[in-house]
């Protein structure tokens, strides 16, 4: 009498591992949108746990059919829960020695939270920003990362301000600080350059008296787009430990129904 076999004695084929013969190799594969909890330093209190939403990817070359995505996930649970930017590195490098790859990609976007007080009544309340760490193995096995940042301010416009004779148009603006640094920058650093640069910066919570001293603050210090990446960059020029950085403003504008917009890229030179 014949046993049939069982399943974990069963030859399974890994058809992912297979052989392609298109020749055409592929830039990035993997999962996207998976969440996950993650540890990040907070200047304040020391560490701040949140949740995070990955893109991890390998290349792959062009002799094989698909790459193994259960992996990434297996890697995302191998590290104690959570995911930490003393970890981030290792993390990748482990993406790619189990991916069999040359090169990987993972992107680590979270909301960041930052206790503020209001200018007058010192009432506090949380704000929070989005904040994006991303690493890179490169073919030669170096290792790079970015972090950007979006900061949502006040910018007031000033040609408003010029020609109006009652008040002027003001809106919410979000700044984008992405950086290249060669040592440790807090995310609370990026955070400041770009509120002490815009007209005023926001609170969660304010009482009316601190509402006048923030809108006061604004009508005093009017910014076009312009203004604002330019006083961004300039700021960032000053930091040694900054490398590169990409500085970008969307202004949500209050009398038009299209966002201004400026950029402005730099590489520190060697």
């Amino acid at each position: 009498m014949t046993s049939t076999p069982s399943p974990a004695s069963s030859a399974i084929p890994d058809v992912q591992s297979s052989a392609d013969s298109r020749q055409l190799p592929i830039n990035k594969v993997g999962i996207k949108a998976i969440r996950h909890p993650v540890r990040v330093l907070d200047q304040g209190s020391g560490v701040q746990h949140t949740v995070a939403t990955f893109n991890m990817y390998v290349g792959l070359p062009h002799n094989f059919k698909g790459t193994h995505m259960s992996r990434f996930v297996e890697i995302l649970n191998s590290h104690d829960r959570e995911i930490s930017v003393e970890n981030f590195e290792d993390m990748l490098r482990e993406m790619v020695k189990r991916l069999e790859a040359e090169i990987g990609h993972v992107e680590m976007n979270f909301p960041f939270f930052v206790e503020k007080a209001a200018p007058v009544s010192g009432v506090r309340s949380l704000m929070d920003y989005d904040v994006t760490f991303i690493g890179e193995i490169t073919a030669a096995g170096d290792f790079k990362q970015q972090t950007r940042v979006v900061v949502p301010v006040t910018s007031l416009c000033p040609c408003s301000k010029k020609i109006s004779d009652r008040g002027a148009h003001n809106q919410r603006s979000h700044v984008t600080i992405t950086v290249t640094t060669n040592s440790f920058v807090w995310i609370e650093e990026i955070i400041r350059v770009a509120e002490t640069n815009a007209s005023s910066e926001l609170f969660g919570l304010l009482k009316r008296p601190d509402e006048k001293v923030v809108t006061e603050r604004a009508y005093d210090n009017p910014k076009f787009v312009e203004d604002l990446v330019r006083d961004v960059a300039a700021t960032l020029n000053g930091d040694a430990r900054i490398d590169a950085y990409v500085v970008e403003s969307e202004n949500f504008e209050s009398i038009h129904n299209h966002s201004a917009y400026a950029l402005i890229e730099h590489q520190r030179a060697k």
